[in-house]
């Protein structure tokens, strides 16, 4: 099939995300991808300046992952999980329980990272039910957070964020305050995140004999806020959930693997949870995986009660091919100095993007880690964006009233460059109507 005749079917037929299919907005035909960028059909090539949303980590078609996949695509591609193990999930098992928080080394795998959410609420509200409580089947999660669009996890997203349309198939969970802006300068301030502790410690206070857990993405609140909040509002957090023998659950699956610097974004808390999510980056961006890991003492409770399974299993549960990119993509972590590459790649988005604060469509600018972001007052149109795109040979994909950059860890100077070339200009551009659809969201 010609290129045309594949982007003409495929505007016809074929759903992208958050997209209509009467009128989507534009595609472009990836014919190949290596390192940090993405070659076009037309043999133009784009900075994945978005990491393939946030999962590809070492860039794109990286040697050493591939040939891990290609080395167990001669032996074992697949096998249910369901009576049989295999040493690439074994061994993967036992590397991410050294990388994980002191304890957390009970590991379940999951084809997805909503997956491993609805994993995570399962494992808590399970883990009550063996300790005879099984009034603890409601969670809690943060106003501003985002963890997936199943239906557990479009529950304990935002509840005013882009889910709002299935309300009524959605459990009706608890939400604390969303945290406000971490203020680097100044260490020590907790006015920024008061609200949200405040408003946990009410809802424990109130209906902690109904809640299983907290859930939260730690430091980085991603795809339905772009938020960077304090650390010591994780640490606060911890302290009320052991009060009130709630578990705590850290979904790291955006933040993880040094997105936000550290290893785990919540590393800069000192605390550790009773669970925690992991994928994306997991793998490199180059299959897909997740895994929930859970303390030895989630673990054996649950093991400990009626059922005394724990009841889900994916079909594609720690498949072969998966857990093989996975730990070579742990190698390339463990080989690299990635928190300096990171640090390299925060100070160069700090300096370039700064200068757009003053812009009048701009709310404002926050960098941590190796994101950037730009949140405007309105997003520009469609073409504007579409323009940018290609005449900087960046690909950017805005959502909601953020302009923002995740790209590759390995991302360099003069790509980097071109990047926050391409975020301003869109930044200067003039602002399009209110969206009313769904085309900028995530």
């Amino acid at each position: 099939m010609s290129a045309l005749a594949s982007l003409e079917y495929d505007r016809a037929f074929i759903w992208h995300p958050y997209a209509s299919l009467k009128d989507p907005p534009p595609v472009r035909l990836a014919k190949s991808a290596r390192g940090v960028n993405i070659v076009l059909d037309n043999g133009h090539s784009l900075i994945d300046a978005v990491s393939s949303w946030w999962c590809v980590a070492h860039g794109h078609n990286h040697p050493a992952i591939v040939e891990a996949i290609r080395r167990q695509s001669g032996r074992l591609c697949h096998v249910m999980f369901g009576g049989f193990t295999h040493e690439p999930a074994v061994e993967l098992a036992r590397r991410l329980a050294e990388l994980a928080p002191k304890g957390l080394d009970r590991v379940f795998f999951a084809d997805s990272g909503s997956i491993s959410v609805e994993v995570a609420a399962k494992m808590a509200i399970q883990y009550h039910v063996a300790l005879g409580r099984p009034g603890r089947n409601r969670l809690v999660a943060l106003k501003g957070g985002y963890h997936g669009d199943t239906s557990l996890c479009m529950a304990l997203s935002d509840p005013d964020g882009m889910h709002t349309l299935f309300g009524g198939i959605m459990t009706r969970h608890f939400f604390a305050e969303k945290p406000g802006r971490w203020n680097r300068d100044m260490p020590g301030d907790r006015s920024a995140f008061a609200q949200t502790t405040e408003s946990l410690s009410r809802l424990l206070d109130e209906h902690g004999r109904e809640i299983a857990a907290v859930v939260c993405e730690p430091v980085f609140q991603a795809a339905n806020a772009m938020n960077f909040y304090d650390p010591e509002c994780l640490v606060e957090m911890r302290k009320l959930c052991d009060e009130h023998g709630v578990l705590l659950v850290f979904d790291e699956i955006a933040a993880g693997f040094h997105r936000t610097g550290p290893l785990w974004a919540h590393l800069r808390s000192g605390i550790s949870p009773d669970i925690m999510t992991v994928g994306k980056a997991l793998t490199g961006g180059h299959v897909t995986l997740a895994a929930t890991l859970a303390s030895e003492e989630v673990a054996e409770t649950i093991s400990g009660g009626r059922p005394s399974a724990f009841m889900h299993g994916p079909t594609y549960m720690a498949n072969p091919l998966a857990c093989a990119a996975a730990l070579a993509s742990l190698e390339l972590f463990r080989s690299s100095d990635y928190e300096s590459r990171v640090a390299a790649i925060e100070r160069q988005l700090r300096e370039g993007l700064a200068p757009l604060a003053g812009l009048p469509n701009v709310r404002g600018v926050r960098v941590l880690g190796a994101a950037g972001v730009v949140e405007v007052e309105r997003m520009p149109v469609r073409a504007d964006v579409d323009r940018v795109i290609d005449e900087h040979g960046v690909w950017l994909r805005p959502f909601s009233n953020f302009i923002y950059a995740m790209p590759p860890l390995v991302t360099g100077e003069a790509d980097l460059a071109r990047i926050v070339e391409a975020i301003s200009d869109l930044a200067r551009c003039e602002p399009g109507p209110e969206q009313e659809d769904s085309d900028f969201h995530e």
